[in-house]
């Protein structure tokens, strides 16, 4: 590596408040511009790079911050450089931050205990920025280009309008200035404020409403014998609120944005796996996000798209994306996930279950038949036998499962697998969605059952002669085949996305999650992606020996279907200890070490928070702490 290669922004020591599609991150003191994730976006482009606070004639002393809420923040300094010479501070200024979809205000607050009045001398500065997503991801830091007209700063489709009363805004080639002359009264108080109203009408997302599940099903209640799952839960479903979308010509369906900052948009896996997680907590978003992802199903087949018939989406950006450092390339639209699919009819199922109804759930039966056809005769684009992957185009993702890094899918001995590849749990979602699938068209009087039970029932029987490996850390199903048709042997967390799918016998399911449970998997905050008796691990490797929380989630998601109570609450438990460590915004994934008594998880430094998987997990934990209280 140069010292001028660019990198991937941390985030673990941001702070964020958002709602979709706007978010803001800065450092604990309120202060952007130091770090490359800081920052005022809206949808893929960041519209203000830095923001500065000045008092002139003291020093900003940041003493704390708190954030009630996703929205909201406020920061507290003192300002001692215009306070008496008594020991206890007199004068104080705090800033409380609002996001709402499509715009940022900030009160700033000064306020003294002095007998005499304060003048207070404020100036807040903005640098405006418009650089996309991808290239702030990316480490890469553009050259400013934008124009001013007294009110609106503009690049392109994207702006901004300010506005702060009572202020002398001044303009440069770098900055805006915004400036103010407070008078403070004696032990009293004065405040000024400024905001942005961003705008850009390429966005192919919008803010969906907050709104009360259209199910009267009461969120699951935390267990008595640990009251920070409460606090998790709380928090949880204040970011799924927080990231709430959706598409413009259907504003009322909601789906989950996968996260921030990268990923505020529609994602097919993602979306679908934090509306199951979530279903105890809010079940209308199920049959939303079927919804939005049925509009968007694939009609044809394209290789530059990944798309298919009955194939359901990867992800929906306003524009290309590309990612230098990783040789990616993708579509606006792209289909690219070998996993949504089988999942979207798994949902389907989830959401009847819950409780939506049959003539919704008739409206989706083109979807569903469209779903079931690419899983039972497209999906096998190798002709292994299996559903598979491969990436066609050059410029896709060369893994198209959840662990969609590039290095993902290794042997025990560190070397990487070659496609295509066919996941194990690939196998178990669409087993599972085979037999619902076909249950879902029994209750509508539709025929194809009886086929898809015979298909899925063959898929059964073969992945028990093909996939069960046996090593030194014992005898489970590998994490894929290769291209030879070779169980790739590597032990992974992907065993416990098995677990409740119908897939695996009972003794087959509770050596899983022995495995799962195991201190080779276990790390103590949540199961490790990848076993540390592999070659390849590396407790900070992204899908290599990280814990993903809803990677764990899954797991007990699945043991709770299977009746493997304890084993779900052990994880549980872990979950919701890394969630104490995280303040309660558990993030996209954290690293893999082992934990100890008293101490908390050690951070992956770049990942997302917060995740909308991440957050549903709250959900499904739960459940789990419920159901041995």
């Amino acid at each position: 590596m140069t010292d001028t290669m660019p990198l991937q922004p941390l985030l673990d020591a941001a702070v964020t408040v958002l709602e979709a599609p706007t978010q803001v991150w800065s450092d604990t003191t309120g202060g952007m511009g130091t770090s490359p994730i800081h920052g005022v976006y809206h949808g893929d482009v960041r519209h203000i790079r830095a923001v500065t606070a000045e008092v002139r004639g003291t020093e900003l002393e940041s003493i704390g911050y708190g954030s009630p809420d996703p929205r909201r923040v406020r920061f507290t300094d003192l300002l001692r450089g215009l306070d008496d010479a008594s020991a206890d501070p007199k004068v104080r200024l705090d800033r409380e931050r609002t996001v709402a979809a499509g715009s940022f205000t900030e009160v700033l607050r000064a306020t003294t205990s002095l007998a005499e009045d304060v003048s207070v001398e404020l100036v807040v500065r903005l640098t405006p920025d418009f650089s996309p997503m991808q290239s702030v991801k990316a480490g890469i830091v553009e050259e400013p280009d934008w124009e001013w007209d007294g009110s609106t700063c503009r690049r392109g489709d994207a702006s901004f309008t300010v506005r702060a009363p009572g202020a002398v805004v001044e303009a440069s080639d770098a900055e805006l200035a915004l400036r103010w002359i407070l008078t403070v009264p004696a032990r009293g108080q004065a405040e000024a404020g400024w905001s942005v109203v961003l705008d850009d009408p390429t966005l192919v997302v919008i803010a969906a409403p907050s709104t009360t599940p259209a199910v009267d099903t009461p969120s699951p209640s935390p267990s008595p014998e640990d009251p920070r799952a409460a606090r998790w839960l709380a928090r949880a479903d204040a970011d799924l609120d927080a990231l709430r979308l959706a598409l413009p010509d259907h504003p009322d369906d909601a789906f989950y944005a996968a996260g921030a900052p990268w990923f505020f948009t529609l994602f097919g896996r993602d979306s679908i796996w934090a509306a199951r997680l979530a279903l105890g907590s809010d079940p209308s978003i199920a049959a939303s996000t079927l919804r939005v992802l049925a509009r968007l199903q694939g009609t044809k087949t394209d290789a530059a798209t990944a798309e298919a018939p009955g194939k359901i989406p990867h992800e929906l950006r306003s524009g290309a994306l590309s990612l230098p450092n990783e040789g990616v390339h993708l579509p606006p639209l792209y289909y690219g996930t070998v996993d949504a699919t089988p999942l979207w009819v798994c949902l389907l199922a989830d959401a009847r279950d819950a409780g939506m109804p049959d003539a919704e759930v008739r409206e989706l039966l083109p979807a569903l038949r469209a779903a079931l056809d690419w899983m039972t005769v497209h999906g096998d684009a190798s002709g292994s036998g299996f559903i598979d992957y491969a990436d066609e185009s050059g410029h896709g993702l060369a893994n198209q499962g959840w662990k969609d890094s590039g290095d993902s899918i290794q042997w025990r001995d560190g070397s990487l697998a070659d496609g295509p590849i066919a996941l194990s749990e690939v196998q178990a979602y669409a087993y599972e969605a085979a037999v619902r699938g076909a249950a879902l068209l029994d209750a509508l009087g539709e025929a194809g059952g009886d086929g898809l039970r015979a298909w899925a029932a063959d898929l059964r029987l073969r992945f028990r002669e093909r996939y069960w490996v046996t090593t030194p850390e014992g005898r489970y199903p590998a994490i894929a085949l290769d291209a030879r048709g070779a169980a790739v042997d590597t032990l992974t967390s992907n065993i416990g996305h098995l677990i409740g799918t119908g897939l695996l016998d009972r003794d087959e399911e509770e050596s899983c999650a022995e495995l799962l449970t195991s201190p080779a998997l276990s790390s103590g905050y949540g199961i490790r992606t990848m076993s540390t008796g592999a070659t390849g691990y590396w407790p900070l490797s992204y899908h290599g020996g990280s814990v993903w929380t809803h990677d764990s989630a899954i797991a007990v998601h699945g043991m709770l279907r299977a009746g493997l109570d304890a084993q779900a609450a052990t994880i549980a438990r872990q979950l919701v200890d890394a969630a104490e460590g995280f303040d309660y915004r558990v993030p996209e994934l954290h690293a893999g070490d082992a934990g100890v008594q008293g101490g908390r998880p050690v951070p992956y430094p770049a990942a997302c928070r917060p995740q909308a998987w991440s957050a549903a997990a709250a959900t499904v934990c739960a459940r789990a702490l419920n159901a041995i209280s």
